[in-house]
């Protein structure tokens, strides 16, 4: 990438409320929550650019902030992400978007503040979009899209470098000559038939690749990648035929944010000089991953300690069991396969504890591992008895088994015999360390084996 990402758009606070609900109110059957927390994180345009320069990059945002104390926490968490921040000022109250959850299941959302009127592109924002390696523009209908100044800058910066374009229904139309632009299948329909641009008597994906083609000459955009959800990502440049991208199995999390996640992934990606269908589909893998791995709310957690997915908190809630294994599945066959299964049958789901590249290498040698630790979590969340993958970085489980506290820990049965390194730390919370059966003659090093005398015989 030349430049930075520029994320230019309408940013605003999310925060979570979350506390324990056990018991109704007596006068009316709603839930009391006890034990109240508030975590606070940046939403919309500040999300995105957070999430990007958390993977790496170098980011600058540019959007409206208004004089408030909210604003100022925004400003903050925006710099703990790595992000330059350049503020353009606005005469409203910084919007805050504050979710009420129990349990991992939001009950209801309260919104407060007033978009209120941007102020015009200051020097160091013309300056910024100017040196842009890429730009994505974030819009959330409050209005600073629809800025003379700010279109003129972006048209240009597109004349020159990829700009994605991630719309709003309240918001501006995108500029002309945008590499990408995103709407969601809710905002592509409604956004075609504003403009009289909807098909009659066509539903399903005809209707979708309709929409998303008639979005491309509307536009005069290079594509329009309408994202479907759990279904993946349709991308049409027009008048060919249209790509559908699937996404990996995602059993459940949280949503909120996925969009940006797209947004921000396919923005990289073309900066980095991908062409237009391999963006889509790394956005499509980093929007699965960032939903897998808890949204938004995972952010506030680095490092493999993250909070449980959402589908052990449902699990938790309704009194079950969560069954957790691990280990570098590394060339998946069916003596794995075998232990996945004996360890669903455990519980009520199922959480597998993956080493990471570099914890394999640590552990097997320079050699392994031979599948990428991105495709080997992707196979075993496609498996029926998984139903969540964490990578861990460090040589052994204990720090991501602490932040899930699994009640069952399973291990294969090259243990039978012998106290399991991890006995200890499962009792701390009241949980059981147990053997279930290998397959015989089963084992990656064995295939390694095989393999690679086979090759020698034939050479």
């Amino acid at each position: 990438m030349a430049g930075p990402l520029v994320v230019l758009g309408d940013s605003l606070l999310d925060a979570d409320l979350s506390g324990t609900a056990s018991r109704l109110t007596p006068d009316a059957p709603v839930p009391v929550l006890d034990r109240l927390e508030e975590v606070r994180r940046p939403g919309g345009a500040a999300l995105a650019a957070a999430m990007a320069a958390r993977s790496g990059h170098d980011v600058v945002l540019v959007t409206a902030l208004a004089d408030d104390a909210d604003a100022a926490a925004l400003a903050e968490l925006v710099a703990e992400a790595g992000v330059r921040l350049v503020p353009v000022g606005h005469d409203g109250a910084t919007v805050v978007k504050r979710r009420v959850r129990a349990r991992g299941q939001s009950l209801l959302r309260l919104d407060s503040g007033i978009a209120g009127t941007p102020a015009d592109l200051g020097p160091d924002a013309l300056e910024a979009l100017a040196g842009a390696g890429a730009v994505l523009v974030s819009d959330y209908g409050h209005g600073l899209t629809g800025s003379d100044t700010v279109r003129r800058a972006v048209a240009a910066a597109a004349r020159r470098a990829p700009v994605v374009w991630d719309p709003h229904p309240r918001g501006s139309a995108p500029v002309a000559g945008c590499r990408l632009v995103t709407p969601n299948r809710d905002e592509a329909s409604l956004l075609a038939g504003r403009s009289g641009l909807l098909t009659e008597g066509r539903t399903g994906l005809a209707a979708i690749a309709d929409e998303a083609a008639a979005l491309v000459r509307a536009w005069a955009a290079h594509a329009v990648a309408v994202t479907l959800g759990p279904d993946g990502a349709l991308l049409s440049h027009g008048e060919t035929s249209p790509s559908v991208v699937p996404a990996p199995a995602v059993r459940a999390g949280d949503t909120c944010g996925a969009g940006d996640r797209f947004a921000s992934a396919a923005a990289v990606a073309l900066a980095r000089g991908a062409v237009t269908l391999e963006a889509v589909q790394e956005a499509v893998l980093a929007a699965a991953d960032f939903v897998a791995g808890g949204g938004a709310a995972g952010l506030a957690v680095s490092g493999s300690s993250a909070p449980a997915p959402d589908p052990l908190a449902a699990v938790r809630s309704a009194g079950g069991t969560v069954v957790a294994t691990g280990g570098c599945f590394d060339l998946l066959h069916a003596g794995h396969v075998a232990t996945l299964e004996a360890a669903r049958a455990l519980g009520d789901c199922l959480v597998v504890c993956l080493n990471s590249d570099d914890s394999v290498r640590r552990l097997k040698g320079p050699g392994r591992p031979l599948v990428p630790q991105q495709d080997r979590a992707r196979v075993l969340a496609a498996l029926a008895p998984v139903d969540a993958v964490l990578v861990f970085e460090e040589d052994t489980p204990a720090q991501v088994l602490r932040g899930l506290r699994p009640d069952v820990w399973v291990k294969g049965g090259d243990y039978a015999g012998a106290e399991l390194p991890e006995a200890a730390l499962l009792r701390e919370w009241g949980g059981v360390s147990v053997v279930v059966p290998y397959l015989d003659g089963r084992s990656t090093t064995r295939l390694v084996s095989t393999a690679a005398a086979r090759a020698a015989e034939r050479s």
